[in-house]
């Protein structure tokens, strides 16, 4: 997969330069006096809001025009020339030509294997197919340029793997559909996975979901990328006993990120709901995180659109420091819904910044916002357990959280 290219959409203005001086010698002034002092008494002191801040602050993004071919996007393969396979159980399938295959039946322990030229594409069409095996994945792509997982008009499909997984020579399979190649999936039916003792879907490169209906329920990741996870579209429900996204490249700082386009993820998850190394971006889309450690978890978080509904036991929206690149969690836009555990959990984590430029977000925490560098709050509409704020503000002092014995930096 080539390097996807980061532009910078604006700068920073010379007025939010001073702006961030500034508060940067406040904030410097401010630790210098909490940390001789012993008083119980805690103190608030402004670190920005909107009427203060000259210019919404936005960071470097990235660059979607190419993200999704026009075949990533077509919800209908073109079967003219495709070829028709019924399945039959104990019988592997190797798929070793560039072509449109379509695949129908139901059967026990068999593998789809696509093992085609290192530039062949491959469309594989799911036209009412249920695999349940015992130890190995339902698709295999060994090697191909990119493999097409496509669901035909209101087919309903199933594959299982009840067992733990063999692995092939030095090959850790370890995903219902796993792929060594670009994967993408769409269609206009429905597929649902069951893993019970490892992922759901993996790609060592890219994944991609455009279209469809899915249900994934797995024992660890339900959809796992090594450079990264791309949706536009289609409906996903996940119950994932570990992580239900995750994008894990962590060798190279131009992958390992998450994109959120469009589409509707419903997500129970055992640890975090959507992890990526480098980046998240959502630009749009439904997500309603029912349950999980934390929500959203990369170095960078960017949040342009989109509806936006969690509950974490954790945090809710964390940045924190995985590469060689600024911490910072953006908001420029949507619609953000943060509720948390009680204890010592932050609806917004950074390791880093914050920024909040625009959107409607309502949190209802102990903590909503925590900082250890700069937060502002220069646009949107914010309202922190039931009551509406125009700044975030740093508490000094005391021994709880966000005090001077708390040590958890700025806090709303």
């Amino acid at each position: 997969m080539k390097s996807k290219k980061m532009k910078k959409l604006s700068a920073i203005t010379l007025a939010a330069l001073l702006t961030v001086a500034v508060v940067g010698c406040s904030k410097a002034e401010v630790n210098t006096d909490t940390s001789t002092a012993t008083s119980q008494t805690t103190t608030n002191t402004t670190v920005s809001s909107n009427e203060t801040s000259a210019a919404a602050v936005e960071t470097a993004s990235l660059d979607t025009s190419e993200l999704f071919s026009d075949r990533d996007l077509e919800q209908t393969a073109d079967l003219t020339a495709a070829t028709q396979i019924n399945l039959e159980s104990e019988q592997d399938v190797t798929l070793d030509k560039e072509g449109v295959y379509v695949l129908s039946g139901e059967v026990e322990n068999v593998t789809v294997v696509v093992d085609a030229p290192e530039d062949a594409k491959v469309q594989v069409v799911l036209d009412g197919v249920s695999i349940t095996n015992e130890d190995a994945p339902a698709i295999y792509v060994k090697e191909a340029d990119k493999v097409f997982v496509t669901s035909t008009a209101d087919s309903e499909n199933y594959m299982e793997v009840s067992g733990s997984y063999a692995a092939d020579g030095d090959t850790n399979l370890d995903a219902v559909i796993f792929s060594r190649a670009d994967l993408t999936l769409n269609g206009t039916g429905s597929l649902d996975i069951v893993s019970t003792e490892g992922n759901g879907i993996s790609s060592k490169d890219d994944l991609k979901i455009t279209g469809g209906e899915y249900t994934i329920k797995s024992s660890t990741d339900s959809l796992e990328a090594n450079d990264a996870i791309l949706i536009s579209d289609g409906t996903i429900t996940i119950d994932s006993g570990k992580d239900a996204l995750n994008s894990k490249n962590d060798e190279d700082t131009t992958r390992g990120y998450i994109y959120i386009k469009g589409g509707t993820l419903n997500i129970k998850a055992a640890d975090d709901a959507i992890r990526g190394n480098s980046f998240v971006q959502i630009d749009g889309g439904t997500i309603n995180i029912e349950s999980c450690e934390e929500g959203i978890e990369a170095n960078s978080i960017k949040i342009n659109d989109g509806q936006i509904k969690m509950y974490a036991n954790n945090d809710g929206i964390n940045a924190s420091q995985k590469i060689d690149s600024d911490v910072v969690i953006e908001v420029n836009g949507g619609t953000i819904d943060v509720s948390m555990a009680s204890g010592d959990t932050d609806a917004f984590d950074s390791n880093g910044d914050i920024y909040i430029n625009g959107g409607t977000i309502n949190v209802e925490a102990v903590s909503a916002f925590d900082a250890d560098g700069t937060a502002q709050l220069n646009g949107g509409d914010v309202t922190v357990n039931g009551e509406k704020i125009t700044e975030i503000t740093q508490s000094h002092g005391g021994g709880g959280p966000g005090g001077a014995g708390g040590g958890k930096g700025m806090r709303q």
